[in-house]
C-alpha cells in the first residue's frame, strides 16, 4: 500500500510541473504525399500567384511535417511603470518557418502575407510583430548565419536553392531555429505608410543579435521573395496565468507591450 502511495504521490508531483503543449490543428495525415522537392518542382513552372495558391492548397491540406505541429513557448514579462507590477506571457510559435513535405523531403516556402494570413486564420494562428521576433531569437537553440543571395531573388529556384543552403549550414541541429530569413510581421507602419497595399518585414538576424534587415514597408504586399519566411503563432497566449485571444492582448494598454514595442499595435492582420 505505502508503495502505490508513493507512486501516485510522485505521479502528482510530477502533473504539478507539467507544462502545455500546444500543437497546429494540422492532420498528420496528409492528403497530398508532395516531398518538398517535388512541391519546387511544379513550383517552376508558377507565376508567384500560383505558386502562392499551390503552397497554401498544399499546407491546410497537412502537408507539412509533423516536426512543425508542435509550437514552442516563448516566455516574456514586462513591468508596467505606473503600478510597478510584473506582467507576464507565455505564446507558443512553429519552431521553424512554413514548409511542405515530410519529415524526410521538406522545404520552406516563402508566400505573400495575403496566403500568410489565410493560413494564419485557417489554423487559429497569427503573424509575429518585431518585439516578438526579437524574443523568439533570443530564445532559439539554433541561431545560423544569414546567407543572402543577390540573383533572381523572387524567384522559385532561388527560393528552393536558398533551402538546400539552410539545410547544408544546418546540418541536422534540431529545435526552436532563427537567422535565416527575413519574417513577415504585423506592424504600425502597415496602415501609416504613404503607400497602400505593403507587407512588413523584419529580422534575418546576424550572431550578433543584430537584424540585416530593419521594419520595412517598401515592397507591395504580392511581392515575396527567398529571403521572406512565414512563422505562426498560436493565436491564445497565457498572460498572467489566464488564456487571452491575442487581439485582446494587442488591445490593452498596458498588456500589448508583451507582444509589441510599436506605439500603437493597432494593426493585428493582413
Amino acid at each position: 500500500m505505502r508503495i502505490i502511495q508513493l507512486i501516485l504521490l510522485l505521479f502528482m508531483v510530477g502533473c504539478i510541473g507539467c507544462k502545455r503543449q500546444l500543437y497546429l490543428p494540422l492532420s498528420k495525415s496528409a492528403i497530398s504525399k508532395k516531398t518538398g522537392e517535388q512541391f519546387y518542382i511544379e513550383a517552376l513552372r508558377m507565376q508567384w500567384k500560383q505558386r502562392d495558391s499551390f503552397a497554401v492548397k498544399e499546407i491546410l491540406a497537412g502537408n507539412v511535417p509533423t516536426f512543425l505541429l508542435k509550437l514552442i513557448p516563448i516566455n516574456v514579462s514586462v513591468i508596467d511603470s505606473a503600478t510597478g507590477k510584473v506582467n507576464r506571457a507565455t505564446y507558443y510559435v512553429m519552431p521553424d518557418y512554413l514548409s511542405v513535405g515530410n519529415n524526410n523531403n521538406w522545404a520552406r516556402i516563402p508566400l505573400t502575407p495575403i496566403a500568410a494570413q489565410l493560413i494564419a486564420d485557417s489554423l487559429k494562428c497569427f503573424l509575429p510583430t518585431r518585439k516578438m521576433v526579437n524574443d523568439i531569437y533570443e530564445n532559439a537553440v539554433v541561431k545560423l548565419t544569414p546567407m543572402p543571395m543577390y540573383i533572381h531573388r523572387d524567384s522559385t529556384i532561388t527560393m528552393w536553392q536558398h533551402h538546400l543552403m539552410i539545410e547544408g549550414q544546418r546540418q541536422q541541429q534540431k529545435g526552436l531555429i532563427a537567422g535565416i530569413k527575413k519574417d513577415v510581421v504585423i506592424s504600425d507602419l502597415i496602415t501609416r505608410s504613404s503607400k497602400t497595399n505593403r507587407v512588413a518585414i523584419y529580422g534575418w538576424h546576424m550572431l550578433s543579435g543584430q537584424p540585416i534587415q530593419p521594419l520595412y514597408t517598401g515592397h507591395v504586399n504580392w511581392y515575396v521573395d527567398y529571403s521572406h519566411g512565414i512563422r505562426l503563432v498560436a493565436r491564445k497566449i497565457k498572460v498572467n496565468g489566464k488564456w487571452m485571444d491575442y487581439t485582446k492582448v494587442m488591445e490593452h494598454p498596458i498588456l500589448k507591450k508583451l507582444l509589441t514595442d510599436e506605439s500603437v499595435g493597432d494593426v493585428i492582420r493582413y
